[in-house]
This record gives C-alpha cells, sequence and structure tokens, in this order.
C-alpha cells in the first residue's frame, strides 16, 4: 500500500488550531494575539470546519463564549480536549497522506520541539487525542519516531518533496540519518519521488533552523512561491539572493524549469528587546476556495497580496494582520494545520 503526501491545496475537511493560553509563552500577549485567532475562525468556517485544541474546559468554555461574540458558526467548530505546551500546530500537528484508492493515512512524527530548543512532551500526544476524539476511524494511524515538522516541508501534486538542508539535515533532529537514508525514510512514509533541497536562505528570529514555509512554497501547476530581499543593506540579501539563483535551477519531473512568484521583503520589525521578528509573507494558508495570507502593517503587503493571488488565480486572496504572532517568532502557516477531506468523523 503506496500513500503520498497530499500538497495543501487538495480538499480539505479542517484546519487545525492549538489555541493560546496563560501557560504558554503567549501569556504576555493574549489580547494582542487572541484577535488573530478568532479572526482565522471567522475566514477558515466560512469554508471548512475547525479544529480548535483546548488545554483545558476553562479555555474551551473561554474559547466557545468569544466566538459566539465574534459571531463564528459554532457548528463549524470541532473541539479536541488536549493539554499543550504551545501552539504550533503546522509542527506538532500530523501530516496527512492518501493512496491510490482514496485510504488516508494519518503520520503522527516525532516532534522534539524543533531540536530540543524547547519543551515538547504534551504537543508530542496531541496527534494521539486527535486520533481518540476527532479522526473517522476509517483511516490508518501510525505513530512514527522519525523527527520531523509540518512547517519543515512542501510537497507539490507530482511528489516533490521541498526543504532546506538547515533544518532537515541539522544534527538536533535525526543525526543518525543521512542526507541519502532521510530521504529513503520520507520516500516510504511520505511517498516522495523527488526532493528538492534549499540549501540557502534564512529568517533572523527563527526558531526552527529554516523551515521551507518560511521561504519557498510550491504552488499548482509547477509554481514555485519565494521571498525576495531587494535591499543589499539588508542581512537576509546575500542568502535570499543566492536562494533565487538556486531556485532558478531546479527542475520538473519534466525536466522543465518551476514558475517563479517573487513575494516582496517587508521591512524588517523588532521586539521591545530589539530582536528582529521574523516577517515573512510566504506562511501562508492554502484552504478551500481562499488563500490566508500574514500581513504586518508594512507598504509591501499591498505587493503581496497581488503576487500570491497570481500564483493561487482560482482562490480568493486574503491577509490577516499577523503582526502580534510574529512576536513569538512565527506567522499563520505555523500556528495552523490543514485536514483534508476525509480526515475527520462523518457527522
Amino acid at each position: 500500500m503506496s500513500f503520498t503526501l497530499l500538497p495543501e491545496w487538495a480538499p480539505q475537511d479542517a484546519v487545525m488550531l492549538t489555541w493560546p493560553h496563560q501557560d504558554t509563552d503567549w501569556a504576555d500577549i493574549l489580547p494582542q494575539v487572541e484577535p488573530v485567532y478568532i479572526a482565522l475562525c471567522q475566514h477558515i468556517s466560512q469554508v471548512e470546519k475547525v479544529v480548535i485544541v483546548a488545554h483545558n474546559s476553562e479555555l474551551r468554555a473561554h474559547i466557545t463564549e468569544a466566538l459566539i461574540a465574534a459571531d463564528v458558526d459554532m457548528a463549524q467548530i470541532v473541539f479536541v480536549d488536549a493539554p499543550c505546551n504551545d501552539t504550533w500546530a503546522r509542527d506538532h500537528g500530523p501530516l496527512t497522506t492518501r493512496d491510490a484508492s482514496g485510504q488516508l493515512s494519518v503520520k503522527d512524527f516525532t516532534f522534539n520541539g524543533w531540536g530540543n530548543k524547547f519543551a515538547a512532551e504534551l504537543d508530542n500526544q496531541i496527534n494521539a487525542q486527535l486520533l481518540a476524539q476527532v479522526v473517522n476511524p476509517a483511516n490508518h494511524y501510525e505513530r512514527i519516531e522519525l523527527v520531523l515538522e509540518g512547517g519543515g516541508i512542501e510537497i507539490d501534486e507530482a511528489g516533490t518533496l521541498l526543504t532546506t538542508s538547515e533544518c532537515l539535515l541539522n544534527p538536533n533532529r535525526n543525526p543518525h540519518l543521512s542526507k541519502t537514508e532521510l530521504e529513503h525514510e520520507l520516500s516510504n512514509i511520505l511517498g516522495a519521488k523527488q526532493f528538492l533541497w534549499v540549501d540557502h536562505g534564512f529568517l533572523a528570529g527563527d526558531d526552527t533552523d529554516s523551515h521551507i514555509d518560511t521561504l519557498v512554497r510550491f504552488a499548482p501547476n509547477d509554481t514555485l512561491v519565494y521571498v525576495s530581499c531587494d535591499d543589499p543593506q539588508d542581512e537576509h540579501y546575500a542568502a535570499l539572493s543566492a536562494m533565487e539563483t538556486q531556485l532558478k535551477s531546479f527542475c520538473t519531473p519534466q525536466g522543465q524549469p518551476y514558475n517563479l512568484v517573487a513575494l516582496p521583503w517587508p521591512k524588517a520589525v523588532f521586539n521591545d528587546e530589539g530582536d528582529r521578528l521574523p516577517a515573512t509573507y510566504a506562511n501562508y494558508l492554502i484552504i478551500n476556495d481562499t488563500v490566508l495570507m500574514p500581513l504586518y502593517g508594512d507598504d509591501n503587503d499591498a505587493q503581496a497580496l497581488a503576487q500570491l493571488q497570481s500564483a493561487h488565480p482560482e482562490r480568493t486572496v486574503i491577509g490577516i494582520d499577523c503582526l502580534p504572532i510574529i512576536h513569538q517568532f512565527g506567522s499563520l502557516h505555523c500556528i495552523t494545520m490543514q485536514l483534508p477531506a476525509g480526515f475527520l468523523k462523518q457527522d
């Protein structure tokens, strides 16, 4: 039985959010962060369900009250009760594969807090609670020892897997595996048929060791959407220019170059301690009929929306203010995980 990871634009049942709370690093800025989560629920619930992981019953009641006040259709909300260390659903959430018959297999990889930088014991148990509470029992489920985060990989409809050397080959993830061995593992587990390794590019303030979803994304029809820095004085300029050159050298399985869509570079944003925050337009989320893109109150927001629309002409691109989210060094895609059609139990 051969399963292949689904591209993000495959039809979806829902998007998963793990809600921030007082016991997470969000505690000091919850009043600024929660409106972003509520806005996501408002938009996502119009086209699919929202699966919300709630740390405890008190938080679940609080979320319910907030969503009702925001006129969110509660019939579109599915709660999962599970304690959590943090809220980066992209990285602790499940990766879902499908075989030729349409059978789904939910892959529960090991999450080690981006190379044991942060506690992740509770987050690493969330997928088991998904399985127990909301996953369609007809789906296959597999717990996997391999360390992998959803934000670290992209895949397209041809089975080409896109990633960064800095993340997947970092010794803080799977030090016992060589590049060739890791490709073999990911081919077996995720059905990857070709690998594109991005060897350049980073974001200051990023804790993930250069997740691909902050730098380069797949779009349908052999398209790569990527961040481009046009300021030679910016600390990212050399690395992102080298990344752009490498992207131009990549070829599809048919030997053709990819269509490249460049996203603009937002101006530098800093926190009160003077740390640069990882603002990137590449950290967008594809859902049914829509793409949700992070905005930062930047002069380039409008251009980024237009560029992303050109890469997804069949979808409506909507901007979400994500300035509060980058204060915890992630953005919109990092706090979400799509769950494809057939993932959830039937009503």
